[in-house]
């Protein structure tokens, strides 16, 4: 893969995860684990054909990395999504899409402390603007109360910002030890596994929910292939070119592309300090890889 074919890779990337945001914001009927279990389980089921042979020829190389394998599974499949879709039960798309926005600048942040790789003053200023840009989404006005805005889904989407820029980091570190599509079929293999005792807890407090509906089971078709595979393998791919910090810095335009979808297929009113945080969210990851950009 070229370096262009990596730049247009990372925007289909984009346009898939924001129909991620979007779509499990329209499925916030059915329990978070529920959907993050059917998504992965219809992702298996769509690799199978295709990865099942490198997965069983590469059996002693999962076994021999097992530790990373079990970083890139928990973090970029297994609870990533899970958080994700958390959040949506309480939080709105819009708000979703701007704190996913940070992960660059997460990225960035766990790179300078795990890799030892160092941030300029610039780099500094961009984690400081896109902080302030955060918090004034999610708190609707910089004059409201400290934590007044905050909702239970803005602090869950914490939990997903780290995941994703662990995941980051560890495609850049250890994906190659792997082979591609019997990779991804191992890694949501495992999810099923790791998520169906989670899932039959859910199901334990809140009841078996209703899947009568063809929507529903289109959606988790959707999260089930076009997120869950086509997007991880682009992401992959683009990492392995450009770097974390360089495909990450494309979610830049997630809060815009989910912006319009949110207004157009969910109703969502977009308000203006929603707007302007997410400008301050996009100026400040830009600030903060600049550097990284600028590196042939």
């Amino acid at each position: 893969m070229t370096r262009t074919h990596a730049y247009i890779a990372c925007l289909f990337v984009v346009f898939f995860y924001s129909g991620n945001i979007l779509v499990g914001s329209a499925l916030n009927e059915l329990p978070p684990i529920t959907v993050a279990f059917f998504r992965v389980l219809i992702a298996a089921v769509a690799l199978l054909p295709l990865g099942w042979q490198s997965a069983w020829r590469y059996r002693s190389a999962f076994r021999r990395h097992l530790g990373p394998l079990l970083l890139l599974t928990i973090t970029g499949v297994t609870f990533f999504n899970t958080f994700i879709y958390t959040a949506l039960q309480f939080t709105s798309a819009t708000n979703v899409s701007v704190l996913e926005a940070v992960i660059p600048v997460a990225t960035a942040l766990l790179s300078a402390w795990l890799l030892r790789e160092r941030l300029r003053l610039v780099q500094w200023t961009g984690v400081l603007v896109s902080f302030i840009g955060a918090l004034w989404v999610v708190m609707g006005s910089v004059t409201d109360h400290l934590f007044g805005g905050w909702n239970v889904g803005d602090l869950v989407m914490v939990g997903a910002i780290v995941s994703w820029a662990l995941y980051s980091i560890a495609v850049k570190r250890y994906i190659h030890l792997f082979p591609e599509y019997g990779t991804l079929l191992v890694m949501t293999s495992l999810s099923v596994g790791l998520l169906a005792p989670l899932v039959a807890m859910e199901w334990t407090v809140m009841g078996v929910p209703e899947f009568g509906y063809w929507a529903h089971w289109a959606g988790l078709a959707y999260l089930g292939i076009f997120p869950s595979v086509i997007a991880l393998l682009l992401y992959n791919r683009a990492v392995r070119v450009l770097g974390a910090s360089q495909a990450s810095v494309f979610l830049n335009f997630l809060p815009v592309v989910t912006m319009i979808g949110a207004t157009l297929f969910l109703s969502e009113t977009i308000a203006a300090a929603q707007i302007a945080g997410a400008s301050l969210v996009i100026a400040g990851v830009l600030l903060t890889t600049r550097v990284a950009r600028k590196r042939p």
